[in-house]
């Protein structure tokens, strides 16, 4: 697309604004921008489109080289934009053009390199029901809660969050974060890009970006292939640890084996108290399907653990948990090494870290399940305590470690 620059009055006898201009086809109008610099029409090239003296050490080819330097600055730009418009299959309209030459040369608050105050806008119309009618409170909450990941990736990557940054590099350095950070599953991994992608790509299509990268991300295949179970004695161990000296520590522990004793996420079983309790059971509405009633007998353990809090359990945040519970562990001594290792697509991250930095509420849910299936309890009847509906998923929380393995083998292969 080609452009130009003209005096705003060639004829003047005194100095001109230079305005920058170019012609739609698509809209059959042509964009006229002033650029603020002024020039004698004398010293202007009407051949050439520029000052006519650029060349020479007096203070007149100074001051022209300046102003070409100045116009040079807005072809540049102009050039930019509509390449990447071009690269992201889109048309572009004048409008648009005016807008972003407002940002950048300053003449507007520019909003476009501010990531979270674009979603802020974004949540703005999700609440408002602006964008779609589908937006559940379930749903603004995951769009909230992506916002936060967001944030919290971009502490820990200590730089800015920026739409020009939304490559490749971002990707995998997210999809990483998630994995080894955050520990979450590959459903919720690909649940937040999905979510993630439909912000970019709304950002994309009213301007506030025009990188388009995000579009050749592919969903999301991690896997964690070496997750930490506890057995039935580190359990009892973990249990039976004194920690009476560290308050804190003993209530995060023993919230901790309330969940290995009854394979409920903490966002459950940290709201149990005593009118969930029937007839010698645990009966709750999963916090994560509310559709799900979960009905959990009461063994040693978790009958212990409510008694000892006269069935009101230590209230925490998930957040505030996954840091104490590695500060239990540490404390009781959990400080060998172990590998994590992750793949994601083809990649493969390996971590080596301290037992004690594996551990979070989830290895609590992963232990009850793994207890109970080497005990040869039926995978129907363990999925009716930990709430699953699907049997591939429950099965990537069965963990046998080597121990358990090296068990097996020899208990059917034996003369």
């Amino acid at each position: 697309m080609r452009f130009t620059f003209n005096l705003k009055d060639p004829k003047k006898d005194g100095e001109s604004l230079i305005y920058f201009s170019s012609y739609f086809k698509n809209e059959a109008k042509k964009f006229i921008y002033s650029t603020g610099e002024k020039i004698h029409p004398n010293e202007w090239d009407f051949t050439l489109r520029q000052p006519n003296n650029v060349v020479g050490r007096n203070k007149q080819a100074e001051n022209h080289r300046t102003i070409k330097k100045q116009l040079d600055r807005y072809s540049i730009f102009f050039t930019e934009l509509i390449n990447r418009y071009k690269n992201s299959n889109q048309d572009i309209e004048i409008d648009i053009v005016r807008k972003e030459f407002n940002i950048h040369f300053k003449k507007v608050k520019s909003i476009s390199n501010r990531f979270f105050e674009v979603y802020d806008l974004f949540l703005k119309l999700k609440r408002e029901n602006k964008l779609d009618n589908a937006n559940s409170e379930s749903t603004i909450k995951r769009y909230v809660y992506n916002k936060t990941l967001l944030e919290e990736f971009q502490k820990a990557n200590k730089s800015p969050l920026h739409f020009n940054k939304i490559n490749d590099e971002f990707y995998n350095s997210y999809i990483n974060f998630c994995i080894t950070k955050k520990e979450h599953s590959a459903n919720t991994l690909r649940r937040n890009v999905g979510l993630l992608k439909t912000f970019l790509n709304w950002a994309l299509e009213n301007g506030h970006t025009f990188k388009a990268d995000f579009r050749k991300f592919k969903s999301p295949k991690a896997q964690i292939t070496d997750e930490i179970a506890l057995t039935m004695d580190q359990v009892k161990e973990v249990y039976e640890f004194d920690l009476s000296e560290y308050k804190k520590l003993e209530k995060v522990r023993d919230l901790f084996i309330f969940g290995c004793s009854t394979g409920l996420r903490i966002s459950n079983y940290s709201k149990v108290n005593k009118n969930d309790i029937e007839d010698g059971y645990i009966k709750v509405t999963d916090a994560k399907n509310n559709e799900k009633q979960l009905k959990i007998p009461l063994n040693d353990f978790s009958l212990e653990i409510l008694e000892k809090y006269a069935y009101k359990l230590p209230s925490i945040s998930t957040q505030k948990f996954n840091e104490y519970i590695k500060d239990v562990f540490a404390e009781i001594g959990y400080t060998n090494t172990v590998k994590k290792t992750t793949r994601i697509g083809k990649d493969v991250v390996e971590v080596i870290q301290p037992f004690y930095e594996r551990i979070s509420s989830h290895t609590a849910r992963r232990s009850f399940i793994t207890i109970m299936k080497n005990k040869k309890i039926p995978d129907k009847v363990i999925m009716e305590f930990t709430g699953h509906r699907s049997l591939e998923v429950f099965n990537k929380y069965y963990k046998p470690n080597e121990s358990d393995k090296k068990d097996f083998m020899l208990d059917v292969w034996k003369i």
